[in-house]
């Protein structure tokens, strides 16, 4: 960790020169000391999505309360945050925690149930693409928008409230894949079948918005774009789901040719099969989005 990240990043905010549009940094005080923190702020909406609703408000995770601090004082803190959060524009309120943070508690009294999970594993190795997974090309991109708009119809399955999708979804996202092609820091890999694709990953490195200001980021990927036939049951895997693990490991495979170490997979915290299948090959959650109802 480095401390002074966190004084870098809140006085960009304070005195406005280079904060992200929305942000907010909220303090609580007692004895003339603080003894409570929240740092939030409003989301972009992925072009994927449909932000006619507006901006959802997030509380990342380095928002703090000391074990010493009043009574009620993380309630009121965090009553106050959520209401400039609302004044800013935000529909809905998202609250960003460790899986076993000392705030989860005071989330889920107010009413914050899981809806994202982030997923970590560390110690890769670089071994060889498995035979079943190769390297996507432009050809590819058709075959990844289809199984990438199966995916998003589970999404709106699994939680209409949080998934809303845009009309144009499918040509927004192929555009991207076609540009991402281009990105050297990231690796795009396919399953094919019969023509077709059958899975598809995008292994990438993680943006900072997922890591609290005072962490290094460098040697940390994210694997958001996931996705496999063997995912298509919410319940249960298909079969001996070897597709989407042959996926995963080619994954883990690239990262570790970049000497990256970590990383967190994005899951849908209803999405048992896809849990299912991350669990198997050793990930757990390390931190979860967590939505107000």
């Amino acid at each position: 960790m480095r401390p002074g990240r966190i004084a870098t990043a809140a006085g960009a905010a304070l005195n406005g020169s280079e904060a992200p549009a929305g942000e907010l940094w909220f303090v609580a005080a007692h004895a003339g000391r603080i003894v409570g923190l929240t740092h939030a702020m409003l989301v972009p909406v992925p072009p994927i999505y449909d932000d006619a609703a507006g901006p959802p408000g997030l509380l990342l995770d380095d928002c703090f309360m000391s074990a010493d601090a009043p009574s009620g004082t993380a309630e009121s803190l965090l009553a106050a945050t959520e209401a400039a959060l609302a004044a800013a524009g935000a529909r809905s309120l998202i609250a960003s925690c460790p899986a076993g943070g000392a705030l989860r508690s005071l989330y889920e009294r107010r009413g914050y149930e899981p809806v994202t999970l982030y997923m970590g594993k560390h110690r890769f190795s670089p071994d060889a693409l498995p035979p079943s997974v190769r390297k996507a090309s432009a050809e590819d991109v058709p075959g990844i928008v289809r199984r990438s708009a199966e995916h998003r119809r589970t999404l709106a399955r699994i939680n209409p409230r949080f998934w809303h999708i845009h009309p144009e979804a499918d040509s927004r996202f192929g555009a991207w894949m076609r540009r991402s092609l281009a990105f050297s820091d990231r690796d795009m890999l396919v399953t094919p079948a019969a023509g077709e694709v059958r899975g598809y990953v995008i292994a990438q490195p993680i943006a900072p918005l997922l890591v609290p200001a005072a962490h290094e980021i460098t040697g940390t990927g994210v694997i958001d774009d996931f996705y496999d036939e063997d995912f298509a049951d919410i319940s249960a895997l298909a079969g001996d789901a070897s597709s989407s693990a042959n996926l995963l490991t080619a994954a883990e495979a690239a990262f570790a040719r970049r000497a990256i170490d970590v990383t967190l997979v994005v899951c849908p915290a209803g999405w048992s099969s896809k849990i299912s299948l991350l669990e198997q090959r050793g990930y757990r959650t390390a931190k979860l989005w967590m939505l107000r109802r």
